[in-house]
């Protein structure tokens, strides 16, 4: 299977057209289709039905459009991954970031940074810190900044940044809004916003079980922009870590019984050789007054 029969495939697959797949991929229509039946004798059968004028996918056409679409992109982002190597003659330092990471403290140390390394390029990836830590190990980030929960102590190495606590999420006209302070239990049968993306939601969600705090949440989301959000539009509070509230509508207040915090770490992998750029970036964020 060569990578022109499954570009000629997919563009006729999406245009079911020969002629006007042809035009798309700037061959002549002989040429497209003679590719195409040397694909068809490859996977073993046809891909396209003829149907008086009109072109319709086959069963096996069907299946194999998803599989070789990907195949296709995967090849441009490989491509573009080269060409942009190429032009800059450097890697990117790859990091990655967990969702609930609030973006301007993050936007804050980059910004030191490019005065610091100008000719560095940086590429953040977002993900929850399961996968992030996946990633990690499979050499597909070079760093990440993450709650550390469960990472592996013996393959990573965990460098705590700063630690911050959780705090109630509140409309601005809320009833509770003038206590500076909240337990969980006074927060029961109130209306939730449920953070879908939180690190630490499941130990949330059990100790309020423990606590017999009655929790439901009409509203949830995996963004903590829409989470501030419905917050702001009166649609329930969120508990939520303190560094990460950007919304202006909103009210924090402590949350005093229980005390939850979290840290937010910067793991690599040990033994792994850094480049320098990575090196560079390590000793920045070891280096930096993240709560400043």
């Amino acid at each position: 299977m060569e990578m022109h029969q499954v570009r000629y495939f997919i563009a006729a697959a999406r245009t079911l057209s020969f002629t006007r797949a042809a035009e798309q991929s700037h061959v002549s229509q002989p040429a497209l289709t003679a590719a195409l039946k040397k694909l068809e004798a490859e996977l073993g059968g046809p891909l396209f039905h003829r149907e008086h004028n009109r072109l319709t996918l086959t069963e096996l056409g069907r299946r194999m459009e998803p599989l070789l679409a990907e195949v296709l992109d995967r090849a441009d982002a490989a491509r573009s991954a080269a060409e942009s190597l190429r032009l800059l003659k450097q890697a990117p330092v790859r990091v990655g970031v967990m969702p609930t990471l609030g973006p301007v403290r993050l936007a804050r140390f980059l910004s030191g940074f490019e005065q610091a390394h100008p000719g560095i390029e940086v590429a953040i990836r977002e993900g929850r810190p399961a996968d992030l830590g996946a990633w990690l190990d499979a050499d597909m980030l070079d760093a990440a900044i993450l709650n550390p929960l469960d990472l592996p102590a013996e393959t990573c190495r965990i460098e705590p940044l700063y630690t911050e606590r959780y705090v109630v999420l509140l409309p601005p006209e809320h009833p509770l809004r003038d206590r500076d302070a909240l337990a969980l239990t006074d927060l029961t049968r109130q209306p939730y916003v449920d953070r879908l993306a939180c690190e630490m939601r499941e130990r949330v969600v059990a100790t309020c079980g423990a606590k017999g705090v009655e929790l439901y949440a009409r509203y949830r989301s995996e963004r903590e922009d829409w989470v501030q959000a419905m917050v702001a539009a009166n649609l329930g509070f969120a508990f939520m870590p303190e560094h990460s509230i950007t919304h202006p509508g909103t009210i924090q207040r402590a949350l005093s019984d229980p005390h939850v915090e979290r840290t937010v770490a910067l793991a690599t992998m040990r033994g792994r050789p850094q480049p320098p750029a990575v090196a560079a970036f390590v000793r920045a964020a070891r280096a930096h007054r993240w709560l400043a």
